[in-house]
């Protein structure tokens, strides 16, 4: 059966239908007739042809931030609850800005894990895979890149974060040229991507006469050493000089552009001017953008003075007003451009913090019940996913992984969340792994 005559079939008899006519033969199909489709069916239902969000820009807040210091106030935080522009919604009272934004975002209070170990939860929430020493997981944004392609000469997969050196940030078995373009911080003064600037002394018409060269070259080369590897070398060379003497590229990566006022606004340090960043990126053409910026004072790590302050003075008086700042700014930024309905925001860690304090006025490590918030790209905000215990120590209510948040958004962005990726040695992995390896489902609520 193909497509378009399977598509008006399916508009007309439902999966249910199938069940009351109580007889394949009614309908003159045979068994194989009927499997064939049902795929097609189970297939069109996990597509979305009419898909807003192109694109997606994660805020990695390093470390792993409090729950009940953030997105799930609890009565052993030390900071109150307050009100948000959605009724029935209170977060923390050192989100005041993003309180404002509320029905921007939802929160999902319920998210849980098993990975206590930075580097492994880290791992985890950028794979969805638990780690193994013997595979290599494709991170969301890689897939993003491979699934949805580049647009305009620019990288669809950039990552804000090159301090970070997790395997999984990568795209693994699906091929280099998925792997991430490292940024280094944009707040320097002197921030520029080195590759793209030419020497005084070479001219873009001297970089494509080597170019010519270089061909004849490979040619004469191929002729005696037929390698898999000489094609692959000039893959990677031509998109090189592509992105080099691509202006939309070098335009993109020009912050010089952006004016001294929206600079201010996001924040003259590395996260601010990371999101900043990524906003420009995206609006240019890249798929999946990683803004960071928190590697500097152990970041989100607030486990007492070894890792630069006590847990409520350092959230206080650094890292909520960072976060209520820039968050509060890109979405305010995106939503006056139209940027915000083609764009999902997520702004999250790799798990979150104890619900008790601990000897030295710490949290520790805590990724059985933690928070995160997403909103743009057509997901439903203003709304709470999930629940926590009276302490934000355990899930309560509808635990979710880090595969149902990527089946989700694999949903906004009208990819098939069930497909898997065929490994050179035949295994068979999920784009979004759930629970016990089973298939992640989109949040239905959000999407």
């Amino acid at each position: 059966m193909n497509r378009s005559g399977c598509e008006s079939f399916c508009e007309s008899i439902a999966r249910r239908h199938f069940l009351r006519l109580g007889s394949l033969s009614l309908l003159g199909i045979n068994l194989s007739k009927y499997l064939e489709l049902s795929q097609f069916m189970a297939s069109v239902e996990n597509q979305t042809g009419s898909a807003k969000a192109q694109s997606c820009i994660l805020l990695l807040l390093e470390g792993g931030p409090s729950q009940v210091d953030t997105w799930d106030p609890k009565p052993n935080s030390g900071f109150r609850p307050i009100g948000t522009n959605v009724a029935g919604i209170q977060i923390s009272e050192i989100l005041p800005r993003v309180a404002n934004h509320m029905d921007k975002l939802a929160i999902i209070r319920s998210m849980t894990h098993e990975e206590v170990d930075h580097g492994l939860a880290r791992d985890y929430i950028s794979s969805g895979h638990r780690p193994v020493p013997s595979m290599e997981f494709a991170s969301l944004g890689s897939i993003l890149a491979k699934e949805l392609g580049s647009i305009n000469d620019i990288p669809p997969y950039v990552l804000g974060a090159p301090h970070l050196k997790d395997r999984s940030l990568g795209a693994a078995s699906l091929g280099a040229e998925y792997n991430p373009l490292l940024v280094p911080d944009p707040a320097k003064a002197d921030f520029k991507l080195n590759d793209l600037t030419l020497p005084k002394s070479i001219t873009e018409k001297r970089i494509q006469d080597r170019k010519g060269f270089l061909k004849v070259i490979d040619e004469i080369y191929r002729q005696k050493e037929k390698l898999v590897e000489a094609a692959a070398r000039e893959t990677f060379r031509d998109k090189a000089l592509e992105m080099i003497l691509s202006p939309t590229m070098k335009k993109a990566f020009d912050l010089s552009r952006e004016s001294e006022k929206i600079k201010d606004a996001y924040g003259r340090y590395g996260f601010g001017q990371s999101a900043l960043l990524a906003r420009r990126l995206v609006e240019a053409g890249s798929r999946f953008v990683t803004a960071a910026g928190y590697n500097i004072d152990s970041g989100w790590d607030t486990h007492g003075k070894g890792s630069g302050g006590e847990n409520d003075k350092k959230l206080r008086a650094l890292l909520c007003p960072t976060l209520d700042q820039t968050l509060s700014t890109l979405l305010e930024d995106l939503d006056q451009r139209g940027l915000l309905e083609s764009t999902i925001v997520i702004a999250m860690g790799e798990f979150g913090r104890t619900p008790e304090i601990n000897p030295i006025n710490g949290r520790d490590h805590w990724p059985f019940c933690w928070s995160m918030v997403i909103g743009g790209g057509g997901i439903k905000g203003g709304q709470v996913i999930g629940a926590s215990d009276e302490k934000g120590g355990f899930v309560a209510e509808r635990p979710v992984a880090v595969g149902d948040v990527f089946a989700t958004i694999y949903k906004a962005m009208g990819i098939d969340w069930t497909k898997e990726y065929m490994t050179p040695v035949g295994r068979p992995i999920k784009i979004a792994n759930s629970f016990d390896d089973t298939t992640g489902q989109p949040l239905k609520e959000l999407i």
